[in-house]
């Protein structure tokens, strides 16, 4: 989706449709928006602003999604992109929609609170790993299937 580049009419609701295209690099499975770290989009007289809130605030992707962020949104003509990192509130699994936990499931990774084998779907799992590929995971596995699986912590 192509943006006017010559004056600046962007939609905001243009602006989240091209977020929903950034996918965080740690869940993959997963957008930026369905992660529910996109907190606000601002179309300023001269700047689109996007505020983000990062998982936690050590959180190693968070500069890549800002880059993701920057890139999509130039290449579909937003001449200037401001990124508010916002830190207050605290991220929190509540933010996941609904299609952001049902594609997590999709993809192998049981959403939070919800520790089922989203292979089998038994909720007889026991907890592996308290670490899992990322910190924000744990590893389990299925007792009833015996796949290993990410668990995201609800935090």
């Amino acid at each position: 989706m192509a943006l006017p580049s010559t004056t600046l009419c962007y939609a905001r609701d243009d602006i989240f449709r091209l977020l929903d295209s950034v996918m965080d690099p740690e869940l993959p499975a997963i957008s930026i928006t369905d992660l529910g770290i996109v907190r606000d989009v601002r179309v300023e007289q001269d700047a689109v602003v996007v505020a983000l809130t990062p998982t936690y605030s050590g959180c190693p992707a968070t500069q890549v999604i800002e880059e993701d962020v920057q890139r999509v949104l130039r290449e579909a003509g937003v001449a200037n992109v401001r990124i508010e990192r916002r830190l207050a509130p605290a991220w929190t699994t509540d933010w996941i929609t609904p299609r952001g936990r049902a594609r997590l499931k999709e993809h192998g990774i049981a959403p939070p609170s919800e520790i089922r084998c989203p292979q089998c779907g038994s909720p007889n799992v026991e907890e592996f790993a308290r670490f899992g590929s990322t910190p924000c995971k744990s590893l389990y596995r299925c007792n009833g299937c015996r796949e290993p699986f990410d668990y995201v912590k609800p935090h």
